[in-house]
């Protein structure tokens, strides 16, 4: 095992999160929560998408919020971007990272974005071009790497196909996202191992959805072949509105337990991030499916004045 020593984690609930929620959340509000997670040090945000109103009305806001957060820190503020105009867009607002994705099956990504893969990679080189003009870089990442659920598994050779693309139109690294949560550690393995191995200059970051419960035993999988980025969302919210019966992604507060539980860094304080994904919780008005953020660390101990002792 080369497990790493520290990992960057890329909080994507603001983005991923928030924007299936039927609810306007106030651009205050998400203002707030983006400047909240930046105080408890995570390294890298998907704060939100320059995609079309009409498509995401949750995030149109986007501008709003990106200009009034907190820049004083070294916290990458990184943007989804659907085409050239949404990256024409991001350009103009200066972000410090732009994301583009495609689903790797043809089918998914036809009811993703309604578009065949080979549409999609053309439009990234658009992208590419202004995003190199501006002197942004870009990730690319990549939906349904592990499975899809109109065809079932998805061939290595075409993460690497896809990957290969990428790193022609000299993006700064490829994501591997588990958006029907079909990915098991096997799976995982197989997939890094192949891109480490073909198209080694490009960086790996993994994006795991908890459909199946497994969430974070694939992280440990990622982790056992070196892969040292992770997305993951507060509380555990998000999920692809076009993945039949998906659920959320993993929740970051619950990976951070279990990577600081492993000797293994983050500079992200739990304390102050559980508090964020409490804050979510009041905002949407549901619970939400972290576990840390209700339980808090192993070591965090209690009064026995506060609890009921045994009659009998």
């Amino acid at each position: 095992m080369n497990r790493p020593t520290r990992v960057e984690i890329t909080e994507v609930g603001p983005r991923d999160g928030l924007q299936a929620e039927p609810a306007f959340v106030p651009t205050a509000t998400k203002i707030d929560l983006i400047n909240n997670l930046i105080a408890a040090g995570v390294p890298r945000i998907e704060f939100s998408s320059f995609v079309s109103p009409r498509a995401v009305p949750q995030l149109v806001d986007v501008v709003d919020v990106f200009e009034r957060l907190d820049r004083s820190t070294d916290t990458v503020l990184a943007a989804l971007v659907p085409n050239a105009k949404g990256a024409v867009r991001a350009a103009e607002c200066q972000v410090d990272e732009i994301i583009v994705f495609l689903s790797a099956s043809e089918s998914h990504n036809l009811k993703n974005v309604n578009r065949s893969v080979e549409e999609s990679l053309s439009g990234f080189e658009h992208v590419a071009k202004i995003a190199d003009h501006a002197g942004i870089p870009v990730n690319g990442a990549i939906a349904t790497a592990f499975g899809c659920p109109f065809e079932g598994d998805v061939s290595v050779k075409q993460l690497e196909a896809i990957a290969r693309r990428y790193q022609e139109c000299g993006f700064s690294g490829v994501t591997l996202g588990d958006t029907t949560g079909m990915a098991t550690p096997p799976i995982v393995q197989r997939a890094v191992r192949h891109l480490k191995e073909h198209v080694p200059e490009l960086p790996i970051g993994l994006h795991f959805h908890n459909t199946r419960g497994i969430g974070l035993v694939n992280v440990i999988a990622g982790l056992d072949e070196g892969v040292d980025r992770y997305d993951s969302s507060f509380g555990g919210i998000g999920g692809c509105p076009f993945a039949p019966k998906a659920t959320g992604n993993i929740c970051t507060e619950d990976l951070i337990y279990l990577l600081h539980e492993m000797g293994i860094e983050t500079g992200i304080d739990l304390e102050q991030l559980s508090a964020v994904a409490c804050n979510v919780e009041s905002v949407i008005g549901r619970d939400l499916p972290g576990q840390v953020m209700k339980a808090g660390p192993r070591l965090k101990l209690h009064s026995m004045a506060d609890v009921a002792t045994a009659v009998g």
